[in-house]
């Protein structure tokens, strides 16, 4: 599979999960990907599932940029996992959030 969709999958499912989290807070927030790097240990072939499970780190995070009104940044990481169980990728995606005035 080629690199660039695995990188757009777990992408999303970081900044999905960003978003969804500064849904909650009901506060508006800008958010920016501000750097990346992957790892590929497997040839990625068939169904690859990415995860992120930094949910509680994010809401620290917001919590973090409500208190101090700064801008606020943080890694999370998604890996893709083949239908065998098999790890075939490592993503991390350095994330920046700041509460909109």
């Amino acid at each position: 599979m080629f690199w660039a969709v695995q990188g757009m999958a777990a992408e999303l499912t970081t900044g999905a999960l960003v978003m969804s989290k500064v849904k909650a807070s009901g506060n508006k927030m800008s958010m920016l990907v501000t750097s990346n790097n992957a790892t590929y240990s497997k040839k990625a072939t068939g169904r690859i599932h990415f995860t992120c499970n930094q949910g509680k780190d994010i809401d620290d995070l917001i919590s973090k940029a409500i208190e101090t009104g700064e801008g606020q940044s943080i890694v999370l990481n998604s890996k893709g996992v083949n239908s065998e169980g098999v790890q075939v990728s490592d993503f991390n995606f350095e994330w920046s959030i700041k509460v909109r005035s």
